[in-house]
């Protein structure tokens, strides 16, 4: 039996289209806020959602405000439970969006298994009809560095593609996969899993629509697979596709200071501060990176200028480092100190330890305490094992400290073995004793004839004209050694350390088997200590593994 109702047909159509037009409003707006999102305009992101919210309360909606506070540079875990307790609110059980925003905030405090658990249940509650739920979740799943499950996102992100082929994947499903192979990467150190990403971000950069936003994701992805001239290819191609992407900007400042070539560094970090908008949290955050890139005076402006418009304990953090970098210890020890009290313990590092240490130094220094100084270095040992790279964490202690090891000044070179060739630089020498290459070779020649006093005199004249040349101190460490000299070949040997670390990734990798090897000969001097020496052998294998050094620490585990 036909039934009438009561609507014309073309009455009908007009409904469905004005239907259609409220839906790809919505979506224009919806994404107008992701891209915002995507360009590191938080603040105006905030205010697009914000403004979703208030017309239309819906589950996505108070998702996508609440992941905004996720996404900004230092997560604000209040206000994005604020938000997705809202959602939630709305359906329990249905609100799956919402969910996944807890899920998020659980995973970003350190609760790995719960969020994957919670991550599961909504995949599974959600009979994964909706893809861009998938996306999400593989999103979410990669977002937080040091909490993150590759894995389980590839495997949700791989659904999603399959699931959206038939109508067009689209392209940050794709490079959300990228995201999510390259998490992996960092995990496995697997060019595999550096390679499946690369291929994902290629299969998204066709469709997408802002190609900067690929090009930079793959200029991340080779700077953590340490291809530096790829790296910085295509973060060039990404400001070329779109100037005004402030991402870009951000991590050409980290390319530079990774070449502490701090100059370029501050510079792409200003760009990155101009382009993006002037949320407090993206002040701090340049704040943060200004410090890193040497820009002090940068980093002490911009901070001042949000610190009492932000209620983030992280302000805290970095006056502390403010303070430190100014020797004004008792004003960084209250700032350190102040953001360890109140933030999240999620969010306390390791590098807060170590800085607490490196205070507690300065102030026993200052005080003539060198009871504190063993608690001291207790705390920048922390920092050490955490492998972390804010400092280097030795030559740091000591320069604050007043411990740094100095290297006895070595008078003349004895009444060694010479030769024609000593005799001839010498006086090569005396008409210009600051010619570098002449002073290698008269090391190099002092050698030859096994004058070990000599040759530390002559290494130790080059380095002092060459103080930041790290192969001058392996030498000179190497005289000292062959002189029996075990003190002065330790500090030596503990220099080139030092210098190497302040050196390019580059100049770095160069000088691996050098650096295995001085670690090799730091562990035969110093056999009296064993857990030194075992420290020092393992640094030695980590770094380039030899038959001689295993050899060696087989022996010292007898």
């Amino acid at each position: 039996m036909e039934v009438r109702v009561g609507i014309s047909k073309k009455l009908a159509m007009v409904g469905v289209a004005a239907f259609s037009f409220a839906n790809v409003a919505y979506a224009q707006t919806a994404e107008q806020g992701m891209n915002l999102v995507e360009s590191y305009k938080f603040g105006q992101a905030k205010e697009v959602f914000s403004q979703l919210v208030a017309k239309e309360a819906t589950d996505k909606n108070f998702f996508y405000l609440g992941n905004t506070y996720l996404s900004q540079p230092e997560p604000d875990f209040a206000k994005a439970t604020e938000a997705f307790n809202k959602g939630v609110a709305l359906d329990a059980k249905k609100s799956f969006y919402s969910r996944l925003g807890l899920a998020s905030v659980k995973l970003g405090k350190g609760d790995k298994a719960g969020a994957v658990a919670d991550i599961k249940n909504i995949v599974k509650d959600s009979r994964e009809k909706d893809t861009d739920l998938l996306a999400e979740a593989g999103k979410t799943l990669v977002k937080y560095e040091k909490n993150n499950d590759p894995r389980y996102a590839i495997e949700v992100l791989n659904l999603a593609i399959a699931k959206s082929e038939k109508n067009g994947t689209p392209a940050w499903y794709l490079y959300s996969l990228g995201d999510a192979h390259s998490a992996l990467g960092v995990q496995t150190k697997s060019g595999v899993d550096y390679g499946n990403a690369m291929t994902a971000f290629e299969r998204a950069l066709p469709s997408a629509k802002s190609k900067a936003v690929v090009y930079t994701r793959m200029g991340a992805l080779w700077m953590n697979a340490k291809a530096w001239d790829k790296a910085k290819t295509n973060l060039d191609q990404a400001v070329k596709a779109d100037p005004g992407y402030a991402p870009a900007y951000k991590y050409l400042g980290t390319f530079f200071s990774m070449y502490q070539d701090w100059a370029q560094a501050s510079a792409n970090y200003k760009k990155y501060l101009s382009l993006a908008d002037n949320d407090p949290n993206t002040v701090l955050d340049y704040a943060k990176l200004a410090f890193l890139s040497k820009d002090f005076e940068g980093a002490g402006t911009s901070l001042n200028s949000v610190f009492d418009k932000v209620q983030d304990p992280i302000k805290y953090r970095i006056k502390a480092y403010l303070d430190y970098q100014k020797k004004d210890y008792a004003s960084a020890k209250t700032n350190i100190e102040t953001f360890i009290s109140q933030a999240e313990k999620s969010r306390v590092q390791p590098s807060d330890t170590g800085l607490q240490g490196l205070i507690q130094a300065g102030l026993a220094k200052a005080n003539n305490d060198q009871s504190s100084l063993a608690d001291a270095k207790a705390k920048v040992a922390v920092a050490k094992a955490a492998k972390d790279e804010t400092f280097n964490w030795d030559e740091e202690f000591e320069i604050v400290s007043g411990s740094k090891k100095s290297i006895t000044t070595v008078a003349g070179p004895g009444d060694g073995p010479t030769s024609p060739a000593i005799d001839a630089l010498n006086k090569q020498l005396a008409a210009d004793p600051k010619d570098s290459d002449a002073l290698y070779k008269l090391a190099t020649e002092y050698q030859n004839v096994e004058n070990w006093k000599g040759a530390a005199y002559a290494w130790q004249r080059l380095t002092d004209v060459l103080p930041t040349w790290e192969s001058g101190y392996y030498g000179l460490g190497y005289a000292f050694q062959k002189a029996g000299d075990a003190d002065n070949a330790i500090a030596s040997y503990e220099r080139f350390v030092s210098t190497l670390a302040t050196k390019t990734p580059a100049e770095k990798e160069k000088g691996k088997e050098t650096l295995a090897t001085v670690y090799y000969n730091l562990a035969n001097l110093t056999k009296g200590d064993k857990a030194k020496s075992l420290e020092y052998i393992n640094k030695s294998i980590e770094t380039f593994s030899t038959p001689e050094a295993v050899s060696l620490k087989e022996s010292m585990s007898k």
